[in-house]
């Protein structure tokens, strides 16, 4: 099995969420509330659909239980990462996520969540919440009792292109108006620490996750640089933003024809800019923005053609 597995999106209608992913992917959303494509999952709250092929209509979920040679009989219980885009039409919450260890004992043995994030777009001006400023646990509880939010979080400019590792601990928040994919453990627990005190469509306050965040920050706050390594190589840039516990991931700027390797378990990739063709195997695949695939480990050697830019991950 050489051929690349096409994934069908799952939407999920946020209370921040907007209509840029119709706007900017074409994709057909179900509201104009809309805050995230989960478009490479295995999760059981949002698994991908296989498009085409051999295994058309199988959950990414199924083959990973079935065919894990596909994977690399990659060891792992679950698919490990999860692939999305979220439109931030509105502030999301402030929060944080549990590590592997906290999650699997206070969450039925979910994963815990360190993730990152690549600006697709965002307005001007636009910043993120990314880290907090209090010095001891005492200082972050007393802030966050007070509702001194203004001195005890850390606000970020951000422009398009810009790249952010969050690890687990890490107190953060997109803001108004930005436009991101996200690379991230495949998990689903989010602990909300603040919520602008909105309220839902039938008028309640959001749930607050306060001692369970508070258990799981990180305090002092750590700031994870993130030192990209750029490689030329004829027909393409790539960038490595990332090579962590986790995923490493990288960004692929094609402009011509370029030749890759497939030298890992599997590969996750997320057209986000342009156009161009895949070719695998002798058979050619429609590259366009909007669409999510997985390289199997037998994929080997493939090229891409075009001018066309992706997001690709590996755990």
């Amino acid at each position: 099995m050489k051929q690349p597995l096409f994934l069908e999106p799952v939407f999920k209608e946020r209370i921040w969420g907007g209509t840029a992913l119709s706007e900017e992917f074409g994709y057909e959303i179900p509201s104009k509330q809309t805050g995230e494509c989960w478009a490479i999952s295995a999760h059981p709250n949002g698994p991908s659909i296989v498009k085409e092929g051999p295994f058309a209509g199988k959950s990414l979920i199924q083959l990973w239980d079935e065919q894990r040679e596909l994977f690399g009989n990659y060891k792992s219980d679950v698919f490990p990462l999860l692939t999305k885009i979220l439109d931030a039409n509105a502030d999301l919450s402030v929060q944080v996520h549990p590590n592997d260890e906290y999650a699997n004992m206070n969450e039925n043995g979910e994963l815990g969540k360190t993730e990152c994030w690549y600006i697709i777009d965002c307005k001007e001006g636009a910043e993120i919440i990314f880290g907090h400023h209090a010095q001891s646990k005492a200082e972050f509880v007393q802030k966050i009792e007070n509702g001194e939010w203004d001195t005890l979080l850390r606000k970020i400019a951000i422009k398009p292109g810009d790249f952010f590792y969050v690890p687990s601990g890490t107190i953060h928040a997109l803001c108004e108006g930005t436009l991101v994919l996200e690379t991230q453990q495949s998990s689903d627990t989010t602990y909300r620490v603040f919520d602008y005190n909105r309220r839902d469509a039938e008028g309640n306050l959001r749930e607050l996750h306060l001692e369970k965040a508070i258990e799981v920050t990180t305090v002092p706050n750590k700031n994870e640089a993130v030192d990209s390594l750029v490689e030329e190589k004829e027909g393409a840039k790539v960038t490595k933003y990332v090579e962590a516990e986790y995923f490493t991931v990288y960004k692929w700027e094609v402009e011509g024809e370029a030749a890759f390797n497939q030298d890992q378990p599997f590969l996750l990739a997320s057209v986000i800019d342009g156009s161009g063709r895949l070719t695998v195997d002798e058979e050619t695949y429609e590259l366009k923005k909007g669409v999510h695939f997985i390289l199997p480990i037998e994929t080997e050697d493939f090229t891409i053609e075009g001018k066309v830019e992706l997001i690709v991950s590996h755990p």
